[in-house]
């Protein structure tokens, strides 16, 4: 069984899948003047990443969290495709996204997390989300360490400037 079904009073643990997140984004801003921006929000569904030891001791203020998109919106609107989903993202090699299963006891459909739309938020808004019934699911072991080996992945590549050269 890949996803549990927490309390809502139980403590936020990474792979948490929580509803109702506010994403902020920066709408506008003006080169030269940093105090002149515009800023949106928007309510998303979103999954822990910081570490579970971490929220544990309780040594951070804030936790990072990812987008999660519904897989079939995305292949509706043309980001994705439907080979990619089955093939090569199911499977671990598309870089900065990572699938998560339908549940249908849950009411979760297949799910694309976007390890590239990150985001920062106070401790304090995942903890009063899940209090309120928001935390739709949470990865269990070994799924969370693997989601949490493939954002690892995805941030600590190195690029090359260009390919080796070849005789």
């Amino acid at each position: 069984m890949i996803y549990g079904s927490p309390a809502p009073p139980d403590p936020v643990d990474q792979g948490d899948l929580i509803e109702g997140c506010p994403a902020l984004h920066v709408r506008e801003f003006r080169f030269g003047q940093a105090e002149t921006f515009e800023i949106d929000w928007e309510s998303r569904r979103v999954i822990i990443l910081t570490q579970t030891c971490d929220l544990v001791q309780e040594k951070i203020t804030s936790a990072n969290v990812a987008e999660v998109f519904d897989a079939r919106q995305l292949v509706d609107n043309n980001i994705l495709k439907p080979a990619d989903v089955k093939g090569p993202l199911r499977s671990g090699r598309i870089w900065g996204l990572y699938f998560l299963p339908a549940d249908a006891s849950l009411g979760l459909n297949e799910m694309i997390v976007d390890l590239r739309r990150l985001h920062t938020v106070r401790l304090d808004l995942p903890r009063e989300l899940c209090r309120a019934g928001k935390r739709r699911a949470r990865l269990h072991t070994p799924y969370r360490e693997h989601f949490a080996k493939h954002f690892a992945d995805t941030f600590s590549r190195i690029g090359l400037p260009r390919p080796y050269e070849t005789l």
